[in-house]
């Protein structure tokens, strides 16, 4: 979790796709990934995702989702990235905020053997809002910009999804949280807990 989101083509994200496309970054991209731009998002994906450029203003670069490990990391627990060496510095200075219309869960459900098996899709979103702003961190490997997405304890319309839930913020937070000197521990105090969600039919 968060594994799943989805860009709808709406006058909210549109301006930042397009803005996304006029990156330098994308013909490096190309060369070797196709960028995703609408529709479901899936792990390594490039989309495009808000940070500060270099002189600290606002904005969209295409990144890849996960970091490169072990295994591929594509979360980070909002709790304890300050004090992991994977995320340490990305949580002092590189935040970024990854735009999505929704996000997806899957209902985690009690099996015969006492391990959960994977029950019905839902599709999820700050309540009453059109966006839905994803905290993430981001990091360069081999030149180029990758991210993963912060995670939180479950508000509890969403707890019978999931032990997990993004960290979102409202959209006038946006801003705030990808500035390098900001204090992220004091932002993630006014992070959204009214989702609505309703599942997604087969």
């Amino acid at each position: 979790m968060c594994t799943r989101y989805w860009i709808d083509v709406s006058p909210e994200l549109r301006g930042i796709v397009e803005e996304m496309l006029r990156s330098s970054l994308v013909d490096k991209w190309q060369q070797t990934t196709k960028i995703t731009t609408a529709g479901e998002v899936r792990p390594t994906d490039v989309v495009p995702v808000i940070a500060s450029n270099k002189a600290g203003k606002r904005s969209v670069f295409p990144m890849k989702w996960g970091f490169s490990g072990r295994s591929l990391l594509l979360n980070a627990r909002s709790e304890t990235a300050a004090e992991k060496p994977t995320f340490r510095d990305a949580w002092a200075s590189h935040r970024c905020i990854v735009p999505a219309s929704w996000y997806f869960e899957w209902e985690h459900l009690p099996g015969r053997n006492g391990r959960k098996v994977t029950g019905d899709k839902y599709r999820i979103q700050p309540k009453d809002q059109a966006m839905t702003w994803l905290c993430g961190l981001y990091r360069i490997e081999n030149g180029l910009p990758v991210f993963v997405v912060l995670t939180r304890e479950p508000s509890d319309d969403v707890r019978f999804l999931h032990d997990r839930m993004p960290l979102i913020l409202p959209g006038q937070l946006v801003d705030e949280w990808i500035r390098p000197d900001a204090r992220p521990e004091d932002l993630v105090r006014a992070a959204q807990t009214q989702m609505a969600f309703a599942r997604v039919e087969a």
